[in-house]
């Protein structure tokens, strides 16, 4: 047996959009696949959970034991990418003792932080970190390993820690030419 499915294994699970070039471990679990979009060039490896509204864009790879948890939606934007276990929440319950919690409780009775995760192009987030919902990862920037990102991080720049705070300017320089002789190439091919 393969690791990845096949293009036509693919092709006959109901995605909302799916590009060429994809690669989706059979270990991965793809919840609702009707609201799941994914580009071009895109990998996703063994044990990753993806549920609810999630577009990924192209050039995008998700490492292993991620999870995607997409009740209030998660865009990620062409060359994002995921290190092994990180989890994104675009839902989470109030843990302050004002609501019960858990998804066994009636709605009525819990308080939910629900708000659309974004990852612009180039950002990465480290291994073992977590995002919260209504965070937006600026173009370009970058979470260390074992980090807890909520709200808005600025672009092309380097993050880290609990809660994740800013550390220094990225180099675009570098990252921009490579996408430029990608796009050449995909041109030529």
């Amino acid at each position: 047996m393969k690791s990845f499915y096949s293009q036509n294994e693919l092709n006959a699970i109901d995605f909302k959009s799916i590009g060429k070039n994809v690669l989706i471990s059979r270990f991965a679990r793809l919840y609702s696949p009707s609201t799941l979009s994914i580009g071009d060039n895109v990998r996703i490896d063994d044990f990753c959970i993806l549920s609810g509204d999630i577009k990924l864009g192209s050039h995008i790879h998700i490492g292993a034991y991620c999870a995607l948890y997409g009740a209030g939606g998660i865009r990620m934007c062409d060359f994002s990418g995921l290190s092994s276990r990180v989890s994104i929440y675009s839902a989470s319950d109030d843990y302050l003792g004002g609501a019960l919690t858990n998804p066994c409780i009636p709605d009525k009775y819990r308080e939910i932080d629900t708000g659309i995760v974004k990852m612009e192009k180039h950002s990465l987030i480290g291994a073992n970190s977590v995002v919260l919902p209504n965070s937006t990862l600026g173009e370009g920037a970058v979470v260390g390993a074992i980090s807890l990102v909520k709200g808005n991080l600025s672009e092309w720049s380097i993050y880290a820690g609990i809660p994740a705070k800013r550390i220094k300017n990225r180099d675009r320089e570098i990252i921009y030419k490579y996408e430029r002789e990608i796009a050449r190439q995909n041109e030529t091919n």
